[in-house]
């Protein structure tokens, strides 16, 4: 799952994911509150969650900290993975975030090539090495 609100940075992100040859369903939001409403839509009859969320902390709505909160004390979404990919450059978001309990931080780079080569490396990380998954969801 993707929350993004900039359609250029989700166009960005579908050129990375492609680039992996990765086949994955992408679920976006474009603010907290669609966030939380897809999520808590799960089927959890179904038992399958996205592998990992990457959350933009600018988005939006309730913030992407207030959407990390909220994952991150649901019993029920506290074990999705959650990597925030944001501009914030602060130190204090970097610390706040990874004592709600993200999974990583990445700094959006300016630069396209950049901006690129780190989402794929994002992606074949976390869909690669560590959720193993063939399409994108992960058992719950």
């Amino acid at each position: 799952m993707v929350v993004e609100d900039s359609d250029e940075d989700f166009d960005t992100l579908l050129q990375a994911l492609g680039k992996t040859g990765m086949h994955v369903k992408v679920f976006r939001a474009h603010s907290g509150e669609d966030c939380l409403a897809q999520l808590r839509g799960i089927d959890t009859k179904l038992g399958v969650y996205p592998s990992f969320i990457l959350l933009d902390l600018n988005i939006p709505g309730a913030d992407g900290r207030e959407i990390l909160l909220e994952i991150k004390t649901d019993p029920m979404l506290k074990l999705i993975p959650v990597v925030i990919f944001t501009t914030s450059t602060n130190p204090r978001d970097l610390k706040s975030c990874y004592e709600l309990g993200a999974n990583a931080y990445h700094i959006k780079p300016i630069q396209y090539p950049d901006h690129l080569n780190l989402l794929e490396n994002i992606f074949r990380y976390w869909l690669g090495c560590v959720g193993k998954t063939k399409n994108g969801l992960l058992p719950h």
